[in-house]
């Protein structure tokens, strides 16, 4: 396996596209229930088939992500051939911008030496969606990017 199995209310939450999987391998409802009973080793391997074609779909959709913490938020960009990194670490311990207080904090001190913000870029080691889906393992969330976008143009100025 390559990622890891859907939870089962993520997997009942698909249960429409999992149909169609088994339906793809010509397998029926009726077969599926056999399987499940009479070879429950085969229904695990199929359920981290599908899993995997899953997360692949998702991964492959995903071009930004973020991890925030209390004093510190790592802002990727996923691109083809490399992830680019802003880093940004407040190195005051009393400010937590996972609150609102923290953020509208952070956003009128941002450009302050109280703020720390570091760019990278790193071609990817493996796959581009083992990358993701292990800086989501870590806490990272997809997101739509407007924190990095924002920050990437007041980084190029």
């Amino acid at each position: 396996m390559k990622y890891t199995r859907l939870t089962q209310e993520q997997l009942n939450e698909l249960h429409p596209e999992f149909i169609n999987f088994l339906a793809t391998q010509s397998i029926t409802s009726d077969e599926w229930e056999k399987i499940k009973e009479k070879q429950p080793e085969v229904a695990e391997e199929e359920l981290d088939i599908f899993s995997d074609l899953i997360w692949e779909g998702v991964l492959a959709k995903v071009l930004y992500l973020e991890n925030i913490m209390p004093n510190e938020m790592h802002l990727f960009s996923c691109g083809e051939k490399d992830m680019k990194l802003i880093a940004i670490r407040i190195h005051n311990p009393a400010i937590d911008v996972t609150t609102k207080e923290g953020f509208d904090w952070f956003k009128k001190n941002f450009s302050t030496d109280a703020v720390e913000i570091m760019t990278a870029t790193k071609k990817y080691d493996e796959e581009k969606g083992v990358e993701k889906f292990k800086l989501i393992q870590k806490g990272a969330q997809i997101t739509q990017g407007d924190l990095f976008q924002w920050f990437d143009k007041i980084i190029e100025k």
